[in-house]
Parts: structure tokens; sequence; C-alpha cells
């Protein structure tokens, strides 16, 4: 790593303090719980209200999706983004985790170390799951019915993404240390009041698409930032600033991918300002992507569809072969 390449990031940091960009934007989050909560709020009524009915399924699909924005909410606290005090900003992340049951200590140091080291094969946990093979060397060490899922991953990409949300209540549990009483009461509530109120046939059924969509929508919106960009090993010489950036991907999309990926489309910009508020991310893109183009760093940016194609085309040319 040169001077100069040690150098570009205290440039580039200069020029985002300048523009103003990471000062707090509390009215813009206010607004987003407030009316995110009333959401929420308002979709637990309803069911309320249906009672014993089909109907019910609508309801758990209109949960999943606030549930995922609430877990949008719980990430920008995470990352400090939303208090310029770390106590609410905690306030904050524990009050989402205790609604959605995802432990904020476990996710958030979890989330830490992948943004220390994105893509890293032996670092970031993100690509260090069971059942999939994001390298070479992560396919030749599957075994058994893991290699057999593996071999396959790009087919069973999405359809696996309909079990993410079990699996992360089942690790908040398991390594959620303080939290875990809460994250118990969050499921055995959850489940009382949905039995509570349903048949059992319509209860099971509210569940599996409450959590099932919940957990595609999640693996939705995080597979396009990383999945298909270079994946690192040790060794590697690339300073922060290439290292954040030629490891993410940004998600064209407007206003409307803004909303539906909770500001995760500005993946460059998020990992290398992770406190920046989330409105002030697409304010960034311009200045980063412009830095980017005059230095000759690669600077990854496809629309929503096409990000998920290369996610897929990743996981097919890594399989392991059977």
């Amino acid at each position: 790593m040169t001077l100069r390449q040690a150098s570009d990031f205290a440039q580039l940091s200069t020029e985002i303090k300048q523009a103003g960009l990471l000062a707090r934007r509390r009215g813009y989050y206010i607004a987003r719980i407030t009316a995110n909560l009333v959401v929420y709020a308002g979709a637990w009524v309803a069911f309320a209200l249906l009672g014993d009915s089909w109907w019910q399924l609508a309801v758990a699909v209109v949960l999943a999706i606030m549930t995922t924005q609430l877990a949008f909410i719980g990430h920008d606290a995470g990352h400090k983004q939303i208090f310029a005090a770390k106590r609410w900003n905690l306030v904050a992340g524990y009050v989402h985790s205790g609604l959605i049951g995802v432990s904020h200590d476990w996710w958030v140091s979890k989330h830490n170390r992948h943004h220390a080291n994105p893509n890293h094969e032996d670092e970031d946990p993100d690509v260090d799951i069971s059942v999939l093979a994001f390298t070479q060397k992560q396919a030749a060490a599957k075994n058994g019915a893991l290699r057999w899922i593996a071999a396959r991953q790009a087919y069973l990409f999405f359809p696996l993404l309909f079990l993410e949300g079990y699996a992360l209540h089942w690790h908040s549990i398991r390594h959620s240390g303080r939290e875990r009483y809460l994250m118990i009461a969050n499921v055995v509530v959850y489940l009382g009041v949905v039995f509570w109120v349903l048949s059992p046939v319509y209860a099971v059924a509210f569940v599996l698409v409450h959590q099932g969509v919940w957990g595609f929508y999640m693996g939705c919106s995080f597979a396009p930032n990383h999945k298909g960009m270079p994946v690192l090993s040790a060794g590697h010489t690339l300073d922060f600033l290439r290292k954040q950036v030629l490891t993410s991907r940004n998600v064209r999309g407007g206003w409307f991918v803004d909303l539906l990926l909770g500001g995760l489309n500005y993946q460059i910009e998020h990992h290398l300002f992770p406190s920046m508020p989330r409105p002030a991310l697409k304010h960034a893109q311009l200045i980063v992507s412009e830095f980017c183009r005059q230095r000759g760093i690669s600077y990854a940016q496809c629309g929503l569809f096409r990000s998920y194609g290369y996610v897929l085309e990743h996981l097919h040319e890594v399989r392991p072969k059977v």
C-alpha cells in the first residue's frame, strides 16, 4: 500500500465532513420510527379484529414487511446513525430487537466483524454459512448433506431464504447472553398470541407466512451487497478505502429501492462511513463515486434484479462439483 493510498480515505473523509453528511438526522428517524410503529401496531390491531380467517395471511405479509423495516432501524441504531449519544442508540436498538426477536448485542458483534473485513473468507461471518459455499476452498470442504445442498446452491438460494427468519431467532436465543430472556419472551408471547386468536391450522399458516416472508425479505435485502463481489483471503494488501469499495456493490432504483432496502442499496458509502445517517447516503454516493472514478477504483453499481443475477452466477461458479 502506497502513502498516497493511505491518504486517500483521509481526503475523502474531509470532503464528506465538509458536506455535512455525518450530522445526525433525528427528525428523519423520529418520523420513520413513528410511521413504522404505527403501521406495525395497526397490523396487529387488524390481526385481533379479523379473528379466525384466511385473510390473516395478508396481515402476516404486512407484518413481515414491517418486521424487516423495524430491523433496518435496529441496523441503523447498531451503527449509531440515529443519535449522537451511544445510550439512546442502544435504547433504540434494544427496543427494536425486542419487537422483532433478534438479539441486538449478538447481531452488532457479528455485523461489526463483517464491516471490519467484508467478504474475507476467514474473518467475515457473512461468508461463513454452513449450507453455502462462497469460494472454491469452502466448496471443497463441504461433505455429506451440506455438499449436496451447496452443489445446488444457485437453485436453492432463494428458497433457503424463507428459513432465514427462523435462523435469526435461533441464533439470537443461542448467542444473545443478557438478552436471552428477552428473545425467549418474544417467541413465547408471539406464539401465545397467535395460537390464542387463531385455530391451530390458521395459526400455523400465519406463522409460516410471517416468518418465511420476513426471512426472505431480509435475505433479499442483504444478499446484493457483497455476494458475487471479490472474496479476500489472508495476506491481501488492500487499504481500508479499497477493501470496502471493491468488496461492496450498490443497487440503483431511486426512492423505491431506498425504501425497500432500507438504505442498504448504498452499501459502498455505508461501509466507508458506517455511522452516516441513512438519508445522507444518497448524497454521499455522488461524492464517493466521483472520488473513485478519479483514482481508477472500480465502483460497482447495478439494478436490483441484476444484482441477484450476479449472486446466483457466483454461487453457481464456486459450487462443489458432484
